[in-house]
This record gives structure tokens, sequence and C-alpha cells, in this order.
């Protein structure tokens, strides 16, 4: 790919330097006007307005209460959201419908490729510049509005040059996507590959060559046969001490991090009265959300806090289990199963696993030197997994930050691509398809 032969100065627009001679430079306003239609979201779909680009708003997105007071997108229409906490949300819309009233709605002239200022406009460059032009006291407030808007310079390409950019871009953006695809299914494969190996060190051991019985954990099958048989209460026992004043950090269960501290910026004397009377959790006391534990959502204590009331908090006896390998063991695929079947509740979202269900599973655990070393491959196995992801998440943000670069400079005339020849390809999504959604 290469530029074009000649160039001219664009000192009017603050976003690009120079565009080709034969392309002009001029204001929004001369190829967009404002639609500011207000409609309700009874009698026109309500859209998102995100980084994917305008979809349908799903029936779990926040919804304003003020359904009546909303703006008409049109299909066609350009829409972007005014706050600066929304960078990159918007796009050419598939859709007639209606939207916040944050989002500013353009109806383009019919003289342009709309899908070529898609591109532009949610071009790096110009979304940049487009909140340059806004206003506000702070930064999550900082909004543009049409008056701002329709003074930015944007580059005008010929007709022809515009379908011929689109075609590029499509052409180039659904390789990179395929790419990019094909990438985050090797990351899903190595996850799945690690649950597989830590599940089965967990429950198989990871010496070899020996002699194996049929456990009396009837989920477990066959197991190494110096393993010990027990029941889980033979290993916890459920704590139940509670803080006078709630001064402890304060640990809220995740279902992908597990225990999580709350934000550091909130007033500390709003915490302290808030959770009076909470739980007392120990460092690697294992808490468990009793709604969701079948799910495999409780984690060990990282340190000395509170928790909900309405959590359990296990202490577990060390002389028979290191911390970490119950956490790993209750947690595995396949004791799972067993978790789902010991829950209690008419409701499945209401079902809970209560201590005495879960004292009961049968378990079969080696020794806790065996454990440790289990614990050992598990860690040097995470950390060679880590390495093999970050690799392939730095190729992929490599790819990501190409991208945007070659539409940047497509769109705005830093190359050239009149002469590309564009080969027979499978489309694989837009630039929106490997952004994310974000809701309006």
């Amino acid at each position: 790919m290469r530029a074009y032969k000649e160039y001219k100065n664009t000192s009017e627009a603050v976003w690009y330097s120079q565009i080709p001679v034969s392309w002009e430079s001029t204001k929004m306003r001369t190829l967009f006007s404002e639609r500011n239609v207000k409609v309700s979201d009874k009698e026109y779909a309500a859209l998102s307005v995100g980084k994917m680009g305008i979809v349908p708003q799903l029936d779990t997105a926040i919804k304003s209460d003020d359904s009546d007071n909303r703006k008409m997108i049109c299909e066609g229409d350009f829409a972007i959201n005014s706050r600066s906490d929304r960078k990159g949300a918007g796009g050419i819309s598939n859709y007639t419908g209606s939207c916040s009233n944050i989002i500013i709605v353009l109806k383009p002239y019919d003289s342009i490729n709309k899908r070529y200022y898609h591109y532009l406009l949610r071009s790096h460059g110009f979304v940049e510049e487009f909140y340059r032009n806004g206003k506000g006291l702070v930064s999550d407030l900082w909004t543009t509005k049409w008056q701002e808007m329709r003074n930015i310079y944007i580059p005008v390409p010929s007709n022809y040059e515009q379908d011929q950019i689109v075609r590029f871009l499509d052409w180039k953006t659904s390789e990179i996507n395929m790419f990019i695809s094909e990438k985050k299914k090797q990351i899903n494969h190595l996850e799945e590959l690690k649950k597989q190996i830590i599940d089965n060190a967990i429950t198989n051991g990871i010496r070899t060559g020996r002699k194996t019985k049929i456990s009396k954990a009837a989920w477990m099958g066959e197991v190494p046969v110096d393993w010990k048989e027990y029941r889980v209460k033979n290993v916890v026992r459920e704590v139940n001490n509670r803080s006078e004043k709630g001064l402890e950090p304060h640990l809220s269960m995740s279902q992908k991090k597990g225990l999580v501290t709350d934000d550091e910026d909130i007033d500390r004397s709003l915490q302290s009265e808030s959770y009076a009377g909470a739980k007392i959790c120990d460092k690697d006391d294992l808490v468990l959300n009793r709604l969701k534990a079948h799910l495999g959502v409780f984690a060990l204590a990282p340190f000395k806090g509170v928790v909900s009331p309405d959590y359990t908090v296990l202490k577990i006896d060390t002389r028979y289990v290191v911390p970490q390998f119950l956490e790993y063991y209750l947690k595995s695929n396949a004791c799972r199963g067993e978790l789902v079947v010991r829950v209690r509740g008419i409701v499945e979202g209401f079902w809970r696993l209560y201590t005495d269900d879960l004292g009961a599973i049968p378990i079969c655990i080696p020794s806790v030197q065996e454990q440790k070393e289990i614990l050992d491959y598990i860690t040097e196995y995470d950390m060679k997994h880590n390495a093999w992801v970050e690799a392939i998440k730095n190729e992929i943000k490599c790819v990501e930050e190409y991208r945007t670069k070659l539409i940047s400079d497509v769109v705005t005339g830093q190359i050239d691509v009149r002469d590309e020849v564009i080969p027979a390809y499978e489309p694989s999504g837009c630039i929106e398809e490997t952004i994310g959604a974000e809701e309006e």
C-alpha cells in the first residue's frame, strides 16, 4: 500500500493535517443535519448505542423511567453518544427505533456513502476530536452537542473513492476480525485445557504407576489406593463469629474473582456502620454464597475481614487438607455435580447449599504432603498457561492497534487504496463486532 502522489494542507482541520489534493475538507453540517424528534419506546423499539454500533436494546439493559421522552433513530442515521465516558460508542444504524436523549442523531445527506462515514466517524482521530469539542466540569460528565459537532471538519473523497474505501476496509477488517476470533478461540481452548488438567490432578493425583481402588465417593470413581476416605464435615466446621463494629475490611463474593474488597474510596465510617454484626472470616477460611455455592461460587478468604451474614464461613482443618487444595477440589467439575444434587429449594435461583448437606458429601483425598505436591504442579502449570495466554493477548492487541491505524489512515487519505484489488473473501463482521458491546 502506498500514499497518494500529492497532498494539500488542511489548516482548518485540527485532527488531520493533510488530505489528497482531489479531496475536499468541509464542516459536518454540510453533510449531516440533526434529527431531534421525540418519541416513545412504546411506539419505537429501544436501541442501544455502544461500541458495537447501534443494536436492539437488551431486555436486561438499564432503562430510564422517562420512556416517552426519547429520540428517534431512522435506518441509515448516524448516532453517537455525547458523553466522553462512552468514547467510540456510535455508528450508522441498520434499525429504526428510539434512543436515549444523550445520543446525538444525525441524518446523512443522500450524496454520501454512509458506510464510509461509519468508518470515518468511528475512527480514533475523529472520536478524540469530537470529545475535544465538548464541555463539562468533570470528565465523566463531559459532553459534546451538535452545536459544537457541526463545525468539526471532515474529509470528503469522491463518491468512487468512498465506495472503494468501504470495499477495502470491509475486506481488511474481515481478515483481521477472523484472525482475532481464532486467537480468542485459542484462549478459550487453553482455559478449558487448564480446567481439565487441574481437575485431573486434584481428583487423580500426579504420581504415576499406582494401584487404584473404587472410592466410596462414587462421584470420584477410581482413586489411588492410599488416598483417605472422609466426608466434608470431617475436614471443615462452620463458624459464626460476628464483628462488633464492622471495622474489618469488607469482602464480597465475585463469581469470577472470588472474594474481593470494596472500593478503597468508599467512606470507612459508612462501612463501619453498615457492617456491624457481619460475619468474621479469617485468612484461608472457606466462604460460601449459599445461593450460588452449587455453581462454584465460593472462595478462600485472602485475609481477615467481614462478609455478609447470609454467607457461610467454614474453618478448614489443616491436619487433613490444605485450604487451597480443598477449594480446587470442591470446584472440580466432578464435585460440581455432587454439589448440585445437594441443594435445597423449590425454584432454581433460590436453591441453597446448607452446611449439613455440604458436610455429607463423601470425599477421598491424598495426604497433606501429596496435596502440596499437586498444588506445586498446578502453580507451575498455571505460570506456563498465563504466559501462553498473555502472548496471545499481546498478538490480539497488536493486531487491534494495526486495525485502528489502518482505518484512520485509509479514511483520511494517508493510504491510497484506489487500485487495490479486492479478492473474494468470507465476511467476518465489521470493526464493531470485535470491540465489545456497551449499553447506552
